[in-house]
C-alpha cells in the first residue's frame, strides 16, 4: 500500500502513533450525528436540513458549510430529484375558474387557501392515482385519497376528507388546475355548498400550482422512486405512512424555517 500511495514506511508508522487531531476527533463525532439524522430521515436529508437539526434539533453548534464538507467526504448524499411531468387533461366542456390565487403562495393563517392536485403512481397490479389537498399556510396535507381510477370520486374524496378534518370558514379559496376532475360539477357543488372560493391555474401552466406540484414531486423522489410496489394496497399504505407519520409531522421544510407542518402550526398555536 505504501509503494502504490507513493509514501515510505517511516512516515505510514509515524502517522499511526500520531495523536488524532481536536479538529478530526470532532469531526468523527459531527460524522456520526450525521449519519444518524440521514439514516432518519430515509437518505432524504441533504447538508441544509441536516445542518438546521444539528443546530436547532441536536443543539450541535457548526457551519453548514462544513456539514456539506464532511457528507462530500464521506459520499453521504441525499436521494436525487427528477424532473417532473404535467399530467392535466384540461380537454372537456366544464366551465373553469379565474385564477385567483395568481401564484400568491405566501399565506398568513391556516385554512385559508388550499391547493389540490393529482398524480399516478405504478404498481404491479396497474396504476394506483393519488389526489392530495395541501393547506399553503403551513404545506400540509390536509386531504389525502388514493384509487384505481381518476374518476371524479377521487378529488371528491380528497375534498370532503380536508373539510372534515379542519372545518374551515367561508370563503376559503381552493386552487387547483383546469382538470376535469377539479372542474367538474361534482367538485363545484362541494365548493358551493361549503362557500368556498375556486381558482384554476392557466391553461399548461403548471407553475401555477407549483406547490401542489412540489409535494407530489417530493413524494415521488423521496418514496416512490425508490421502491417497487406488489400491489396497490401496498402503495397506499407506505404513501398513507410516508405522509401521516413523515411529511406533516417530521419532514423540515426550508419555507417554514426548517420545521415540519405539523410544528408549524403548534408553533402559531402557542404564541
Amino acid at each position: 500500500m505504501c509503494r502504490v500511495l507513493e509514501v515510505s514506511r517511516s512516515g505510514y508508522y509515524a502517522y499511526k502513533k500520531r495523536p488524532k487531531s481536536q479538529c478530526r476527533i470532532k469531526n468523527e463525532a459531527l460524522l456520526i450525528e450525521i449519519r444518524r439524522i440521514f439514516l432518519d430521515n430515509d437518505s432524504n436529508y441533504g447538508s441544509p436540513r441536516i445542518w438546521d437539526e444539528l443546530n436547532n434539533g441536536q443543539r450541535i453548534r457548526c457551519s453548514e458549510n462544513r456539514v456539506a464538507r464532511v457528507m462530500r467526504e464521506n459520499k453521504i448524499v441525499a436521494v436525487q430529484r427528477r424532473k417532473f411531468r404535467l399530467t392535466t387533461n384540461s380537454n372537456h366542456n366544464y366551465s373553469v375558474w379565474p385564477n385567483v390565487l395568481n401564484r400568491n403562495f405566501v399565506v398568513e393563517k391556516p385554512n385559508a387557501v388550499w391547493v389540490a392536485d393529482i398524480t399516478y403512481v405504478w404498481t404491479h397490479e396497474g396504476w394506483l392515482y393519488v389526489a392530495a389537498v395541501l393547506d399553503l399556510f403551513s404545506r400540509g396535507i390536509v386531504g389525502l385519497a388514493m384509487d384505481k381510477t381518476i374518476a371524479d370520486t377521487l378529488t371528491t374524496q380528497a375534498m370532503n376528507q380536508a373539510i372534515l378534518r379542519r372545518n374551515p370558514e367561508k370563503g376559503l379559496i381552493l386552487h387547483s388546475d383546469r382538470g376535469s376532475q377539479y372542474a367538474g360539477n361534482d367538485f363545484k357543488a362541494i365548493l358551493a355548498q361549503n362557500e368556498f372560493v375556486g381558482s384554476m391555474s392557466r391553461k399548461g401552466d403548471c407553475w401555477d400550482n407549483a406547490v401542489a406540484e412540489s409535494f407530489f414531486h417530493t413524494l415521488k423522489v423521496e418514496l416512490v422512486h425508490r421502491m417497487k410496489f406488489r400491489t396497490r394496497d401496498e402503495a397506499k399504505r407506505r404513501i398513507f405512512e410516508y405522509v401521516e407519520m413523515y411529511y406533516n409531522r417530521k419532514r423540515a421544510h426550508s419555507t417554514l424555517g426548517y420545521l415540519s407542518p405539523f410544528e408549524y402550526e403548534k408553533k402559531l398555536s402557542l404564541t
